[in-house]
């Protein structure tokens, strides 16, 4: 074939050869085309000549102009790969003569002016009658948005993008619009021109357009006189009376008559005619500025509806299937109340939360939700909280419904399936990619959505229930949790739909827990139930756990109760408890059993230390030999020979498994999948066990209550235990779960049981926290802001933004009804002096709450000591202290304190200090008339200064003779003699001292030195010395206009208070915000403007660590190493445990590490000199270099057998890892293709290819 192909073109090569240039000549003139750019335009050039040789056509462009045609001998090879039969083998004529038809090549000029062919503007409709439905017409309709695009448009109606990314969509891709965020209104178009800078038409002209550097004149020299400048408004105002600029109930008001301010447009439609309109009645004077929106009727119902609706579901839903005769998915069983009346709500295409106790049902509204999107033909999305749980789902649906698929990191099962099970995290990279799948997406379910509150993933959840559109309907499945309706309120709020809340009340299958003391064949039936099927507490059962306990106990143990400080047992110890207890349990036929140990090794040494027992029938040995033989079957030989397998092997066969992270992957789904077909007798489990594997068992068995959790050991949360519990009682078989609770030193505390046990789950938190990826995913959408992000966070969920924006225009219309301000004259400072008398206020409150809070300012607090008081019932009333409290925490101060006749309980007239509240007023209260007195418990507020004065008092006899005087037989006896002495003191202090007594200072008298306290009372000083310097208090209207400006102040307060709430500086993320931001200006990842540059686009790509690993790509780290060496170097970034094991390593690695540290330690130290809390320290210690060398060795082709070896971590965390480092290669590949280095693309490539082998990569038995 080759010898064919090389004659043939020979002889065509032949045939062209006259087409070759003939050398330059010495009359030729030097001349060559230059192309400017891709313009179009030409320019002739001339340079002296090369020798012998034409100059050939230059271009501006780096690569010089395209070439006209494809190279015949390419075009010719191309052709007959693709079609062998094109040129065939032995009939050479016939290929020649094919071969001529391809050489002969006519010119086409109009190929080189490449145009994508314009949108069409236009389509056709079909008119047809309407009763009969015949075809009448057609008529031609305008199409609307057709320049739409996914690089240019958050819309729906945008063009679909490339197949290739339908999928998992493109990281230059818009997102699609988030439900619940309104698209840019032209109001808010124009409040963003209000921000700009005012033209002055006379003065500042630009002269020099941006982008060039010469400037240009456009004065007219000639001209002699100068036309004055036309005012656009004056002439737009001549037709107020035509053009009604504003929509109804948007007419602003501008007071004062102040000259309009234009906004800087591109465009007259950008000018909209504000404040030009004829100023309307004081009613509707209000202005509401556009940022702040409109009050609308229909806007209204939407503040004042609630989102989150809860369901009844303790009467019977009777009507179901009248209001649902074809249900599209029929069960065997009958639905229970809430599976039917969240059918009900799907059916109306309502968005559910369904939070029900365990092994209640809720994948029934899974499973309706599938049926009913493949009946409408749509797609659904199943979300889950971990990748193993996404393989069990996937074969549970399929089993169910056939078209259904799978997305994981490195697993695509059929992505075109209407029904498709992922991880949270693959469907939040969707979104921000705006997959196409989007579009069709009519539910997506998210289960175990309380797995929210961790603390490292939890963002995940939020970031994809704010970035689904609005067309998506949402369901919500999650364990019993206390705030379900706070939950939902927020995400209807958010998403601006109604969530329908429905939880259960009870178990299917009740629970009874018990205690457990036996550890011999003497005490194995030593159970004691703790809390019976109805949820009672049997104290009963608790004291005889622990006679029982002390029974065996030492009389030195005896003397220490029951509560035992230590909780380490020996493995001897450990094995005679297990022993007895599931000796017990199997006579008791209360098998299968969970047994839940919150630690690896122990899990391990457990079910080894069993070796004598043996819980299965030969019939079953049978069947788990053959299942383990055929699971195992697709590994290889020596694979198949590892010590775990061989372990496994055995345990499995007497009925013992082990469920953990370090566990092979295959290993779990084997002992997964005989578990759930009851072969598995007993499983030694750590917690993840519980996280939605839906697999029951007859009795759970808690090995201690104490775990570590990564901080420290405590006991666990209701909420734990309550997820692990309800794994106990299969629904359909058993009566009743057990739940038993070992007690190995001691009987547990009955406290720490009971609100273990009893005690509510942990409430729903958000985890919401800022990351580089979020931050640089929603910069490169000008449409959508990091601030919008953050304000529709869980954490903000207390912020009602449509109620604040209700009664911030409610209060901008009182602001407007008030009468205006008359302060000229002698009161033109009135409002320097309310803020001054404010300030003044404040100062005085914070100084006295610390001379309260101190100790000898409560030292001076004594016994007779006399006191200033102001309270609703007194103002700037003396006191006499009689008794002072105990209690720290809410300390009161017993108290004798003249007031008016009448006014003893503050019934009677009482101080008016609304009149002129705010007033500085040191004039202490003497009565107008007789003067009475009243004994009341005074607070530490209420005490307004401490004065130098004490005084000599007996307070047993006033406390004494007032308390009897308040009963109705004695309450018209006179005061006793030392109730009106102490009156007549303190009248007779306050008579002559009427401007006020002196007080002690808290620097001199209570030598107070701290520095808040002397600047308060500088503060104070000065403030006191400023009031003698205003006019206005010699008005004799001066208290009128203080209470008007006082009223106005309050609603400009208030007001000035909720437009700092609806703005984003009131956002408790948004220092970090700015702070982030800083730091990928100082990396070159965002320019000054805030686009997205080169770096940032790359950043989007990674998942981890993604400032580190873009750095190390920018910095061409990983280009000196091998593959192998890239891939072992990169394991930090995924491997997060600590080794005990130190690797040896080649040079070349050490170096890598080394270089990946500095850089490392540089980011860390760039956040923290931007003020970011994370230390470089704790930066740089993430990074775990405990599998480099198993990694290298694994890439370089050494059996898992050998490497095993190398290191103390177990065999399924060594899996994890290296899985999780293969989706790390794929983002460094596909970000080496954004940036153009091929060579570091093909090298992650090939990595890659070295790591995904064996037994690592073996297929899940779920999807096979």
């Amino acid at each position: 074939m080759t010898n064919v192909l090389a004659r043939a073109s020979k002889r065509l090569f032949s045939l062209y050869l006259n087409l070759v240039l003939p050398p330059v000549g010495p009359t030729d003139l030097p001349m060559s085309l230059l192309e400017m750019g891709c313009s179009g335009r030409f320019e002739l050039i001339t340079d002296p000549l090369p020798k012998n040789q034409p100059l050939p056509p230059l271009s501006t462009l780096p690569h010089g102009l395209p070439p006209t045609s494809v190279d015949l001998k390419t075009e010719v090879e191309k052709r007959f790969l693709r079609d062998p039969a094109w040129l065939p083998l032995h009939d050479t004529d016939a290929a020649f003569q094919k071969f001529l038809k391809v050489a002969h090549r006519e010119m086409d000029v109009d190929s080189l002016l490449l145009c994508s062919s314009a949108p069409l503007h236009s389509g056709l409709s079909v008119v047809r009658d309407p009763t009969t439905g015949m075809l009448l017409d057609f008529t031609e309709v305008l199409l609307e948005n057709t320049g739409l695009s996914s690089k240019n448009s958050l819309s729906l109606q945008r063009q679909p993008g490339p197949p290739s990314e339908s999928l998992r969509g493109s990281n230059t891709n818009y997102p699609f619009l988030p439900g619940g965020m309104d698209e840019l209104t032209l109001e808010q178009i124009k409040t963003k021109s209000d921000l700009e800078e005012d033209i002055d038409f006379e003065n500042n002209l630009l002269t020099v357009a941006p982008g060039l550097k010469a400037d240009m004149d456009f004065s007219d020299k000639n001209a002699k006189t100068a036309k004055a400048p036309v005012n656009l408004l004056s002439l737009l105002s001549t037709f107020d009376d035509i053009i009604d600029v504003h929509p109804e109930g948007q007419e602003t008001g501008q007071e004062g008559g102040d000259a309009p301010k234009l906004p800087r447009t591109n465009s007259l439609e950008d000018l909209g005619i504000k404040d030009s309109v004829s100023t309307p009645t004081p009613a509707a004077a209000v202005a509401t500025p556009c940022h702040e929106g409109v009050s609308k009727p229909a806007a209204a119902q939407e503040e004042t509806k609630k989102w989150a609706i809860p369901v009844d579901i303790t009467s019977p839903c009777e009507d179901f299937y009248k209001r649902i005769p074809n249900p599209a998915f029929k069960w065997p069983f009958e639905l229970d109340v809430f599976q039917k009346q969240a059918v009900l709500k799907l059916e109306a295409h309502e968005s559910v939360f369904v939070a029900a106790h365990t092994s209640a049902g809720k994948t029934v509204v899974a499973e309706y939700a599938i049926a009913l999107s493949q009946k409408h033909m749509t797609r659904t999305i199943y979300t889950s909280p971990i990748k193993a749980l996404s393989n069990q789902k996937f074969r549970d649906f399929k089993a169910t419904f056939s078209d259904v698929g799978l997305l994981t990191g490195d697993v695509q099962l059929s992505p075109e399936a209407s029904c498709l099970i992922m991880t949270t995290e693959i469907l939040r990279s969707m979104l921000y990619n705006g997959s196409e799948v989007i579009r069709d997406l009519e539910w997506v379910i998210f289960d175990e959505v309380h797995y929210i509150n961790d603390a490292e993933r939890g963002v995940v959840w939020e970031e994809v229930l704010i970035m689904l559109p609005e067309h998506v309907s949402l369901i919500l499945l999650s364990a019993t949790v206390p705030n379900a309706i706070e939950f939902s309120e927020w995400i209807g709020r958010i998403k601006k739909k109604h969530i329908y809340v429905i939880s259960t009340v009870k178990r299917p299958v009740p629970l009874e827990h018990n205690l457990y003391t036996g550890n011999s064949t003497k005490t194995q039936k030593e159970m004691f139930l703790l809390i019976d099927a109805t949820g009672n507490f049997i104290t009963k059962g608790y004291y005889a756990a622990v006679d029982a306990k002390k029974e065996r106990t030492s009389k030195h143990a005896q003397s220490f109760g029951s509560k035992n400080t230590s909780q380490n047992t020996s493995a001897n110890q450990d094995r005679s408890v297990w022993l007895s207890l599931l000796h017990f349990l199997s006579q008791r036929q209360q098998t299968p059993v969970v047994a839940f140990t919150f630690s690896r090794t122990r899990c391990d040494d457990n079910a080894r230390s069993l070796s004598s027992m043996d819980l299965t029938s030969s019939v079953e040995k049978a069947e788990i030999h053959s299942f383990f033989q055929k699971s195992l079957s697709r590994l290889r030989g020596l694979d198949r020979q590892l010590p775990q397998i061989l372990l496994m092997r055995d345990l499995l066969k007497r009925g013992i498994g082990l469920h953990h992270s370090g566990i092979l992957p295959i290993l779990k789904e084997v002992i997964e999948m005989l578990f759930s077909r009851g072969l598995v007798k007993v499983l030694f489990a750590t917690e993840t066990f519980a996280m939605g594997v839906n697999m029951p068992a007859r009795t759970v068995v808690f090995d201690s209550i104490r775990k570590h959790d990564g901080t420290g050991f405590r006991n666990l949360l209701p909420g734990e235990y309550i997820q692990m519990a309800g794994r106990a009682g299969r629904r359909g078989l058993d009566a009743t779960g057990t739940v038993i609770i070992l007690c190995k030193t001691g009987v547990h505390d009955m406290g720490e049981l009971h609100s273990m046990m009893l005690g509510k789950p942990t409430v729903l938190q958000s985890q919401f926290r800022l990351t580089y990826t979020m931050i640089l995913n929603l910069l490169r959408v000008e449409a959508l802001r990091v601030t919008d992000m953050m304000r529709r966070s869980f954490s903000e969920s207390h912020r009602d933004t449509q109620a604040h924006e209700k009664q911030i225009v409610q209060l901008r219309r009182t602001l407007a009804s008030l009468p205006p301000l008359d302060i000229e004259g002698h009161l033109s400072d009135l409002v320097p002096y309310y803020h001054t008398v404010t300030e003044l206020h404040i100062s005085a409150q914070a100084l006295q709450k610390a001379v309260m809070e101190s100790s000898s300012g409560l030292k001076a607090l004594s016994v007779g000591r006399v006191i200033l008081v102001n309270n609703k019932q007194h103002l700037n009333a003396l006191g006499v202290i009689l008794q002072v409290s105990n209690d720290s925490m809410n300390r009161t101060f017993t108290s004798l304190v003249i007031c008016e006749k009448g006014n003893e309980e503050g019934a009677g007239t009482a101080p008016d200090t609304s009149s002129t509240p705010q007033l500085y007023n040191t004039s202490l209260f003497i009565p107008d008339g007789p003067c009475s007195h009243t004994v009341q418990k005074l607070k530490q507020q209420d005490i307004s200064a401490i004065t130098v004065k004490t005084l000599k008092v007996i307070p047993e006899r006033i406390i004494d003779n007032y308390s009897k005087r308040q009963q109705l037989r004695f309450r018209l006896d006179p005061p006793g003699q030392a109730i009106s002495t102490a009156t007549q003191e303190l009248l007779r202090l306050a008579e002559a001292n009427p401007e006020g007594l002196a007080t002690l200072d808290p620097v001199k008298d209570l030598h107070l030195k701290s520095v808040e306290v002397v600047e308060d009372v500088m503060r104070l000083r000065s403030l006191q010395d400023c009031l003698r310097d205003f006019t206005c208090i010699h008005s004799p209207t001066f208290t009128e206009h203080f209470i008007r400006v006082q009223e106005r102040m309050k609603v400009q307060e208030d007001l000035d208070k909720l437009l700092f709430l609806t703005s984003d500086q009131s956002l408790s993320l948004l220092p970090e915000y700015h702070q982030r931001i800083e730091v990928l200006k100082s990396l070159d990842y965002v320019d000054k403007g805030g686009a997205v540059q080169l770096k940032g686009r790359v950043a989007c790509q990674v998942s981890c660590h993604e400032l580190l690993l873009t750095e190390l790509l920018f910095e061409n780290a990983l280009s000196p190493l091998a593959p192998e060496e890239s891939a072992a170097l990169l394991s930090c970034l995924v491997f997060t445990q600590k080794t005990q094991v130190e690797p040896h390593l080649t040079s070349t690695l050490q170096e890598g590490i080394a270089r990946v540290l500095s850089v490392a330690q540089r980011i860390g130290e760039l956040q923290r000199s931007f003020g970011i809390a994370q230390t470089a320290e704790d930066f740089v210690s993430q990074l775990k270099f405990g599998l480099t060398e198993v990694v290298y060795c694994w890439a370089r082709g050494m059996p898992f057998a050998e490497i095993a070896q190398l290191t103390d971590v177990q065999e399924g965390t060594v899996v994890r890892c290296i899985q999780r480092l293969d989706e790390v290669l794929k983002e460094v590949r596909q970000a080496a293709r954004i940036v153009g280095d091929s060579v570091l693309g093909s090298k992650m490539e090939k990595a890659s290819l070295a790591i995904r082998r064996d037994i690592v990569f073996t297929a899940s038995l779920y999807t096979h």
